[in-house]
């Protein structure tokens, strides 16, 4: 079964939230919030997108400004432009692109910023800290 993927062309000029359940290529300017959660978001040569965006996988042969958050991968290409952070456990950026912003490559796997996760060892020297103790069963932050 052949999946249609939906365009949009060089004319169009979209202000707000595009969201769908299919791929999508841009060719237009689009500001505002594009969320497409499984699938695959290309921005064309003549995409100017300003927005942040949610995708399974993202292309970038144009221009973005704004977050990218993929489940997949963000591959800029060689004419791609983006400035913005990037949230992706793969990331492509082609020699000759642009890109400014940082990148965050952590795995499905692994916790969120902010979670507390127990370390994974620790030295015989350290003594234990008495201002972590438990308190109920639960910790106490001071």
């Amino acid at each position: 079964m052949h999946e249609e993927k939906a365009s949009i062309g060089k004319s169009i000029v979209i202000n707000g939230e595009l969201s769908g359940s299919e791929d999508l290529t841009i060719e237009g300017r689009v500001d505002g919030k594009i969320e497409l959660r499984d699938h695959v978001l290309t921005v064309g040569s003549n995409g100017r997108i300003k927005a942040q965006v949610s995708a399974k996988a993202i292309v970038v042969l144009g221009q973005v400004t704004g977050n990218l958050n993929a489940t997949e991968k963000v591959d800029i290409k060689e004419t791609g432009s983006v400035e913005g952070d990037v949230v992706a456990p793969r990331v492509a950026i082609a020699d000759g692109s642009h890109f400014k912003g940082s990148i965050d490559m952590q795995k499905k796997d692994q916790p969120e910023k902010g979670v507390f996760s127990k370390p994974e060892s620790k030295s015989k020297s350290e003594t234990p800290k008495t201002d972590t103790a438990p308190v109920n069963g639960e910790f106490a932050r001071v």
